[in-house]
């Protein structure tokens, strides 16, 4: 875990995310509170327990944006879920432990992955070895044909990607025809211990890998992922991605609100108070069973959100009110915040545009009042139809530049400069009907 500041951490997600400052703060706080944990004697570490945070404000205001950036600063296994997909134990559907079973999941990808990184050069020169013992047996003919002096460059011309396109026989593994969760679940497997996948996995692919000839490129990328596989230790990388996810894995609950007070929820007869009382153990910490053994969830940080329009937090269960002790309230995005998403953060919408656009060389050139102009449309329509806050920004870009998306290979070379007229002459049309401009944009 990178030792952020909370100020380092809030400057960071302001590359990112416009405004919302208490948020920011509070996630910063609880980040920095995981570092501190590490640092206390081991008599009080177990003792101290994340304060879970509650996000209330509307929808595409930054909310889901705010958690997924924090967990790629902590570089911690992180998984978005919807509170609204859960049901009480004893219905069909799923119940709120599979929660913890893909944290675990997504904790082993992204442990494997550091692991693979790790060994990804010396898996390259295996790989590079293993092709070369078949090229040296054509040796005379790949001489010639490259024109070589000696042998020896025969290592140099793979090293260097000039063989690409020869050909070599390889051992490429069998794969099904689709994913094994499809064919026993639409919502996939619940492994309850059990690892399904891979013993059906072996039944629908036969077990056996094929011997094929193909060309040095796609046989490199096999080989290099096999040797890196051979490198690591899959139960370190097991150990260590049970343990992260326990300390430091981050679950984002959204659409709390949906399931608040004492109606009937997901589905029929399913109450929303048994979901509320499925989750509180989860968040309370207790131990779920996995695949890859026993998880505690005691220091998982819950990170909970919510509009609240029809509801309030204070409709929650008070046993899982408590276990959330920190509340920020969002604010409701203005126009000018829109000014600003549209060319601030590193990944603006108009820096998107101009990098897609470039990529068919044209040269998108936004005036001022053309950003201007975007964002007083964007909050118009979110004051007229349903307020989806940033999203909105997506739609109204993308109607703006549909004709020279559409148009864009046949304009290579050209300048387009988008000015507020430029803007109103696309939009305006649609803006006149009420209906349009509620399903359009």
């Amino acid at each position: 875990m990178k030792n952020y500041t909370p100020r380092q951490i809030v400057e960071e997600l302001d590359k990112f995310i416009v405004g919302q400052q208490d948020a920011k703060r509070a996630v910063a706080i609880a980040l920095r509170n995981r570092w501190r944990r590490r640092i206390v004697p081991a008599n009080l570490r177990d003792e101290i327990t994340p304060k879970n945070i509650i996000m209330i404000g509307p929808t595409g205001v930054g909310k889901t944006e705010i958690a997924r950036r924090l967990s790629r600063l902590a570089e911690a296994p992180f998984l978005k879920v919807e509170a609204t997909k859960y049901t009480e134990v004893g219905y069909v559907g799923r119940d709120v432990e599979s929660m913890v079973r893909d944290l675990v999941e997504l904790s082993i990808k992204l442990v494997t992955d550091e692991a693979k990184h790790r060994v990804e050069e010396r898996a390259k020169r295996e790989a590079d070895r293993i092709i070369f013992e078949q090229l040296i047996t054509r040796k005379e003919e790949i001489i010639t044909r490259y024109g070589m002096q000696t042998d020896r460059e025969i290592l140099t011309f793979l090293v260097n990607g000039k063989l690409d396109d020869e050909e070599v026989e390889v051992e490429v593994p069998a794969r099904a025809s689709m994913p094994v969760a499809q064919i026993i679940s639409p919502q996939g497997v619940e492994e309850m211990g059990l690892n399904l996948g891979d013993m059906f996995g072996r039944m629908f692919q036969g077990g056996q890998a094929k011997r094929r000839r193909i060309k040095v490129k796609e046989a490199r990328e096999i080989l290099v992922s096999e040797e890196a596989q051979k490198m690591i230790d899959m139960e370190k990388v097991t150990a260590e991605a049970v343990a992260r996810a326990q300390d430091a894995g981050i679950i984002f609950i959204d659409e709390m609100d949906k399931i608040a007070g004492h109606h009937a929820g997901v589905g029929p007869d399913v109450s929303r108070e048994g979901v509320q009382r499925d989750i509180l153990p989860i968040v309370e910490g207790s131990t779920v069973v996995t695949k890859y053994g026993m998880v505690r969830t005691d220091h998982v940080l819950f990170i909970a959100a919510g509009a609240f329009t029809m509801t309030k937090p204070s409709d929650l269960i008070p046993e899982l009110q408590g276990r959330f002790p920190i509340r920020v309230e969002l604010k409701p995005l203005t126009r000018e915040d829109f000014v600003r998403i549209l060319q601030d953060p590193e990944n603006a919408l108009v820096k998107q545009y101009k990098a897609l656009l470039g990529a068919e060389n044209i040269q998108l050139d936004f005036r001022e009042d053309a950003i201007e102009e975007i964002a007083r449309i964007a909050e118009s329509i979110n004051q007229r139809a349903e307020n989806i806050g940033a999203r909105r920004l997506h739609t109204v870009m993308e109607k703006l530049l549909e004709d020279i998306s559409f148009d864009a290979p046949e304009m290579a070379g050209a300048k387009v400069v988008i000015d507020a007229e430029y803007v109103r002459n696309r939009l305006s049309p649609i803006l006149k009907d009420e209906d349009l401009s509620r399903y359009i944009l």
